[in-house]
């Protein structure tokens, strides 16, 4: 399956093409719009010539700091950003000989899958719900009791980046999360 979160076709064949790609967009959608999250993994590719993650960990963590900050950076906080890839890529390495499928494809189950991802830097219980989504949407890999591991989110509907496949899914999601944060404030001022 072909991935379209960005609206950039070359990012978006990064994502596709490499696993550890769309595992890093997902790191890096966070206080950032989602379609320059996940045109971070292209900017790597194309600043550091790979996205293996043994070269990514091994990288001199200024030298790859410097390359996540060179305009456009890779995010709105490079630097940060930049130590949580690098710790990704250690994880990826260290737990799964650097091939990141084998993080969701030798899971259990949707729980285990869970487990696994809320484990990782930087994902949290609603992040590792919104990747477990992805990859169950968008990629094909849907470990029993995925539905139950990420509720909602397993629904269809237009309420995360497990949803994006085009740019009228991506403004759907936008007009989605724009209303839960004018519903959510008009809940804290009554």
């Amino acid at each position: 399956m072909a991935i379209h979160i960005t609206g950039d076709t070359a990012a978006d064949e990064v994502l596709t093409k490499d696993p550890f790609a769309l595992l890093m967009g997902m790191l890096l959608d966070q206080q950032y719009p989602m379609e320059h999250a996940f045109r971070g993994p292209a900017k790597v590719l194309e600043r550091f010539g790979t996205l293996d993650p043994r070269r990514i960990a091994d990288a001199d963590p200024e030298k790859f700091a410097a390359l996540c900050s060179t305009p456009p950076a890779v995010h709105r906080f490079p630097g940060a950003m930049a130590t949580r890839i690098q710790d990704l890529a250690r994880i990826v390495v260290d737990k799964y000989d650097g091939d990141a499928t084998r993080l969701w494809n030798e899971a259990a189950d949707g729980k285990e899958l869970m487990k696994r991802m809320t484990d990782l830097p930087g994902f949290g219980k609603q992040k590792a719900q919104i990747f477990v989504a992805l990859l169950a949407k968008q990629v094909g890999v849907r470990p029993s009791g995925w539905e139950a591991a990420v509720g909602a989110y397993a629904e269809d509907g237009f309420r995360s980046v497990a949803d994006v496949v085009d740019s009228v899914s991506l403004q759907r999601v936008r007009d989605y999360k724009k209303e839960k944060k004018a519903a959510a404030k008009a809940l804290k001022d009554s």
